[in-house]
């Protein structure tokens, strides 16, 4: 859902861009170099380059879930907000709700091609290499080859329903964060709903005060993001606060520079043993003393240093500009589908490039029985193929964005036009009941 129309909010989806590389990157550290989410190899260890703050985001791109539910609720509340601000609930009304009824058809459709897509894949065995393989992410994540055609066609039509009802998807794990996402732009329709007629100072602090619930509820990916978006989208359509910043350009650039260090700072927050490193080690208290016992750490970590990004994003118009350049907007155009797309591609083309294509021999372990052989990592050298295969993945990512989008929103635009009322009708039927 591009929001250029909406105002010169077009960073969001320049931000939504980066998202989804972000999301890339950490699966293809997830498959092929998993220390990459410590902040060393081990304990008392020099670390590597991508293992220290800052540089380690773009390996760790746990962030990027955080990003796509930060995206959600600004998007759905802004163009909410400007029409309450406009005094015309009314017309708020109405675009929630024919923005809530699309958007069921616009995430189920997608979503259901590219599972019977990779079911396809997965039936004709072109995931066998990298269940073979030593990568423990790539085998964990492919799906299996289902050697009977009715058994197959049940797995197919129970992963499609098991999407939306779970939040589970065998064809494609990476399908998890769909149905959390669909639940935080209704909660975030319900929101506006409930607070279109408050002043806007009141809904920022309702806003913030559903935010606080989330973060007390250990909800740092998705809910506590959902709401910030709330908040920073109503922010910046606060004249004050845009004056604010066009009239104190010096201090706004001050604050800019502190969050979005302190952020990426934050955001840096390792996966697992935190103690190996002093950065860390610190964070990590830190982190414990604020947050809810017992919560995910590295989700707040990631929750907390986006909060801070997107403020400083807020009070910088130069970084606004940047996201908003024309590389990274074409990057957001096709998010969703490199999204749905590089999963079965790094499990199917990247692996045949990094292990081949033939299967090894079974082989008998010490109890006497015959179990598959396993593809070793032939070694890092096999990687050089990643500037080959990332272009591949936008490639087609385009295809999907330039043909099958197209096709998803207009089936989509038929099933609102068939189930919705007709404007006209209920016009008419309106004035019958006017006093004459």
């Amino acid at each position: 859902m591009a929001i250029g129309k909406e105002g010169n909010v077009k960073w969001v989806d320049g931000l939504r861009g980066l998202a989804s590389t972000l999301v890339v990157l950490t699966h293809i550290a997830r498959a092929f170099d998993g220390d990459l989410f410590l902040p060393a190899s081990a304990d008392g260890a020099k670390p590597r380059i991508l293992q220290l703050p800052f540089l380690r985001i773009l390996v760790q791109g746990r962030i990027g879930v955080s990003i796509f539910a930060f995206v959600t609720g600004y998007v759905c509340a802004l163009k909410p907000i400007k029409l309450c601000r406009q005094d015309n609930q009314a017309l708020a009304f109405s675009s929630m709700s024919k923005s809530a009824l699309r958007r069921f058809p616009r995430l189920i459709i997608p979503t259901a091609i590219a599972t019977c897509i990779i079911w396809v894949m997965a039936q004709f065995g072109l995931f066998l290499v990298a269940k073979r393989s030593d990568s423990w992410w790539s085998g964990l994540t492919a799906p299996d080859q289902v050697p009977y055609l009715g058994e197959a066609l049940k797995s197919l039509v129970y992963n499609c329903i098991t999407t939306w009802t779970h939040g589970h998807n065998s064809y494609d794990g990476n399908q998890w964060t769909l149905l959390p996402l669909l639940k935080g732009a209704l909660w975030v329709y319900v929101f506006m709903t409930a607070t279109a007629y408050m002043q806007p100072r009141y809904r920022m602090m309702a806003s913030l005060s559903v935010f606080s619930y989330f973060w007390m509820a250990s909800d740092s990916a998705f809910g506590m993001q959902f709401f910030w978006g709330v908040f920073l989208c109503e922010v910046q359509n606060t004249p004050s606060a845009n004056d604010f910043i066009a009239n104190r350009t010096r201090l706004s650039g001050l604050i800019a520079s502190i969050c979005l260090i302190s952020g990426l700072y934050v955001a840096s927050y390792p996966e697992g043993h935190p103690e190996w490193a002093t950065w860390s080690r610190y964070m990590h208290n830190v982190l414990v003393a604020i947050v809810p016992e017992k919560a995910d750490y590295p989700r707040y970590g990631s929750g907390i240093g986006l909060e801070l990004i997107t403020l400083g994003i807020h009070f910088s118009p130069f970084i606004k500009d940047v996201l908003a350049g024309k590389y990274l907007l074409w990057l957001g155009k096709q998010s969703f589908a490199v999204y749905l797309l590089h999963g079965p591609l790094l499990r199917w083309v990247l692996c045949w490039m990094v292990y081949g294509t033939r299967l090894p021999a079974d082989v008998q372990n010490e109890n006497g029985d015959w179990v598959p052989g396993q593809l070793k990592f032939p070694g890092p050298h096999k990687l050089l193929w990643l500037p080959l295969w990332v272009p591949l993945n936008y490639f087609v990512a385009n295809l999907w964005t330039s043909y099958v989008d197209p096709w998803c929103g207009r089936v989509t635009e038929q099933m609102v036009s068939y189930v919705k009322e007709d404007d006209g009708e209920k016009t008419n039927q309106g004035a019958l009941l006017l006093p004459q």
